[in-house]
């Protein structure tokens, strides 16, 4: 009975510890989630299968996080989806870059 509860325990454990965010993407053994440069994820994830490039403006944010739309800044930003296929078997992923810095991971349908 202790042994059957152990081995329950050290299996939910693992199914823990290997888990990854919603938010994030696993490249192998690295993780890839927000902030991280678009360098990184072309090293790690190789060629993404499609990507789709837009322009957009908003209002410019400082560093702290402070707007400045009341005084008319506004900065233009280069937004990319990349969009990997991971396979038949697993969801495919939809990673969104902006300025250069991953903002977003999204999992979609399974792959082909």
């Amino acid at each position: 009975m202790l042994r059957a509860k152990c081995s329950r325990m050290v299996v939910a454990g693992a199914a823990l510890l290997a888990a990854v965010p919603a938010y994030a993407f696993r490249c192998g053994n690295r993780l890839i989630s927000a902030g991280d440069p678009a360098d990184k994820v072309l090293h790690y994830c190789g060629s993404p299968v499609s990507v789709e490039t837009r322009r957009a403006e908003r209002p410019y944010i400082d560093e702290l996080g402070r707007s400045y739309l009341s005084r008319g800044l506004i900065e233009e930003v280069v937004i990319e989806d990349w969009t990997y296929n991971l396979g038949p078997q697993q969801f495919m992923r939809l990673v969104r870059i902006e300025n250069g810095r991953v903002v977003e991971v999204k999992a979609l349908g399974y792959g082909y």
